[in-house]
């Protein structure tokens, strides 16, 4: 019994293979994925609360109230204390008048940060992954040699990836968004693809849960090379 469980364990972590193309469709064999990376399981409570911490740290607080401090002019009594027959005031900025600073109002003081450990944003960023490959949204691309950057050669690009299985349409339809992950940086490949509304260039370094469930589909560029940084991001 326990030799049955241990071959079933050794079955469900074995590395799995996808097919790799090159710029032009065509296929060039074949990657070895590890399973760790491309074979978890869903778990959406995992991938839910690192994706809401990323966002919220990346929030910039924008709205802010001016307080009776912080608003212009005031700095004179309205009218004397007494004998007037009015009631008494020390300045025209105090929230009750027209112009006064707001009480209780929005601060843009205010921190939403949100903790999240390294572990559970890579597992994340895993899971992530093993669900867009599970569905057959992740393309692997031998190369991207751009001498230049030239927009019309990235759309030949889309087109060409466009005609593998399970890719159709994605250079016709913005709505069919694609995320470009490279192994580094690389000038020509991401101004080649700037003005394609539909495409972002990242590196495999800066891969996140966030872009990955951003985008519909994903281009890895040199998966040997990209897979490596990716595994690296656990240790």
């Amino acid at each position: 019994m326990a030799t049955k469980t241990t071959k079933a364990k050794s079955a469900k972590t074995s590395d799995l293979e996808a097919a790799v193309y090159s710029s032009s469709g065509k296929s060039e064999g074949s990657v070895k994925l590890p399973a760790h990376v491309f074979g978890l399981p869903w778990n959406a409570d995992l991938v839910h609360q690192v994706v809401t911490a990323m966002q919220a740290n990346a929030r910039q607080p924008v709205a802010h109230a001016k307080d009776r401090s912080e608003v212009r002019g005031g700095g004179k009594k309205p009218w004397r204390q007494k004998g007037t027959g009015r009631a008494r005031h020390g300045s025209s900025r105090s929230p009750i008048w027209r112009h006064g600073g707001v009480t209780h109002g929005p601060r843009k003081a205010k921190n939403y940060a949100q903790k999240v450990n390294r572990k559970m944003r890579v597992k994340a960023l895993y899971t992530t992954l093993s669900k867009r490959y599970a569905d057959g949204r992740i393309t692997f691309l031998s190369g991207l040699d751009f001498k230049e950057p030239k927009t019309k050669v990235a759309r030949e690009v889309l087109v060409a990836v466009g005609s593998i299985a399970g890719n159709a349409g994605l250079a016709e339809r913005r709505k069919n968004t694609l995320y470009v992950v490279l192994p580094k940086e690389n000038a020509h490949v991401k101004k080649s693809f700037r003005n394609l509304g539909n495409v972002l260039v990242g590196t495999a370094q800066t891969l996140n849960p966030v872009d990955v469930l951003s985008y519909q589909r994903l281009l890895v560029v040199s998966p040997s090379e990209s897979l490596k940084v990716i595994e690296a991001r656990n240790k």
